[in-house]
């Protein structure tokens, strides 16, 4: 008589002198796509990459046309890439592309003015700054109750920049920036390392202090509110809402003190990075943690910002220091000479390589779900599309092919279209049901998106 196979679950810890750790997925564990309860389990995520100073679309007439152009020829499923994507030939049918599209209220500001609505559609216009949420926190508050950390913020900057030189993709539901983190030693060593390198005691008693610290600020702030002008109110509300996700997070933390991280390997990280010397090395350390993240579900909402507009942070000196190109990102998109798409075209190009590079990563990395392309959204892009004009947004949708996505096609809509419609799509794709977000008009018609 044969040995009785050994059935597990999915969730099986080994235990011992106080200490559990989650075993691997492993085949004795059995498919998970098998039978109706465990589909739903299967996680969705969504992760959005942005590069700033739009692409290159030399005019039809020009010689560079066919080559550099940045938007596919011909159209439907039937496109031909040019040069500038071409590193993404590999990935033709795990990915759409989308031109025409773009925020209404953003139509008529420079390109980048409209980074900062890239993801909200908000409305920059006239003196005030009256910014709205930005599409990945919608998704984070819905998704945040299955992870570690709600959502991971990144670029190659960190912080937030400053108005209409953000550098950062997320704003909260008041329509502040929320920070980016962008060094990867630090970003691994916080969320990944248990307990962020304590002990369980020592941690816990740390956010045991963390949330007395928190609890005495939120009280004596209640007492200097009365005391305050309107304008000082508002400030000190701004403030508080900061406090109070510092206290969510730590609340977060407690949760998750005792349940241990799936189990990864860390050696083909590569910390010792700078983008001011090797500006791909340093993006890839980025992708590699990003793909990591998803790997052991530590969020499954991510955004990351290449580099900032207008010549603004590190990304200016890319061309250079990748491709030994004489000016920076922001002065080659200023060029308006009939004979320097090519260039641009390269620098696109390069760019798209790294974006390459990451869906190559997601597609061959698997958990217990399959390939994590399959069950990641991905919205590639930026917020204008040539010489600053902040409409007709290059934009490349990629994976999600377990959400019901229909890859392998370029589909060119009417100028007026809201981007926000897109959105609307995505967040129905993602299971998040709404019939707006923003200024949308409805769904994006089309049946790339389920």
């Amino acid at each position: 008589m044969g040995k009785k196979s050994l059935k597990l679950d999915r969730r099986t810890f080994l235990k011992g002198l106080g200490v559990a750790c989650m075993l691997p997925y492993m085949e004795a564990m059995g498919n998970p796509f098998e039978g109706s309860s465990t589909s739903a389990e299967i996680p969705k995520r969504l992760c959005f990459m942005y590069f700033p100073n739009g692409v290159g679309l030399p005019p039809v007439n020009n010689p560079d046309y066919k080559d550099w152009s940045w938007f596919p020829m011909g159209g439907g499923r039937d496109f031909r890439f040019t040069k500038t994507l071409s590193p993404l030939v590999p990935y033709k049918n795990d990915l759409s592309i989308f031109g025409g599209l773009s925020h209404p209220k953003s139509r008529n500001l420079l390109g980048h003015l409209a980074g900062d609505t890239w993801l909200t559609g908000g409305d920059l216009r006239g003196n005030e700054y009256q910014n709205s949420i930005s599409v990945d926190q919608v998704v984070a508050q819905k998704f945040s109750k299955h992870t570690r950390i709600p959502y991971l913020a990144l670029s190659t900057d960190g912080g937030v920049g400053y108005k209409s030189r953000v550098s950062t993709l997320s704003f909260d539901h008041t329509g502040k920036a929320l920070p980016s983190e962008h060094r990867q030693r630090q970003i691994f060593e916080r969320y990944f390392a248990p307990g962020g390198g304590e002990t369980t005691n020592a941690r816990q008693k740390s956010l045991q202090q963390d949330q007395k610290i928190v609890d005495m600020i939120l009280e004596d702030s209640k007492r200097l509110q009365k005391r305050l002008g309107k304008n000082d109110q508002q400030k000190l509300d701004e403030y508080m809402t900061s406090i109070n996700s510092v206290e969510e997070q730590i609340k977060r933390n407690e949760k998750w003190l005792n349940v241990p991280m799936k189990d990864f390997d860390a050696n083909h990280l590569n910390f010792n990075v700078n983008a001011s010397v090797d500006p791909e090395s340093y993006i890839r350390s980025t992708i590699d943690l990003m793909v990591l993240a998803m790997q052991v579900d530590l969020t499954r909402v991510m955004t990351y910002m290449i580099a900032r507009e207008d010549g603004l942070g590190l990304g200016e000196n890319f061309p250079k220091l990748a491709l030994g190109l004489s000016r920076g990102h922001h002065t080659i998109s200023h060029d308006k000479s009939a004979n320097h798409w090519k260039e641009w075209g390269s620098y696109d190009q390069w760019i798209a390589k790294q974006f390459a590079y990451f869906l190559d990563k997601m597609k061959n990395t698997h958990d217990e779900y399959g390939s994590l392309l399959d069950n990641t959204m991905v919205l590639y892009g930026s917020a204008c599309s040539t010489t600053h004009d902040a409409v007709n947004y290059p934009l490349i949708l990629a994976g999600g092919k377990n959400m019901g996505i229909k890859h392998g096609k370029y589909e060119r809509f009417d100028d007026h279209t809201p981007m926000s419609n897109l959105f609307v799509s995505m967040l129905n794709t993602l299971g998040i049901e709404t019939e707006n977000f923003s200024d949308s008009t409805g769904k994006l018609e089309t049946d790339i998106l389920a």
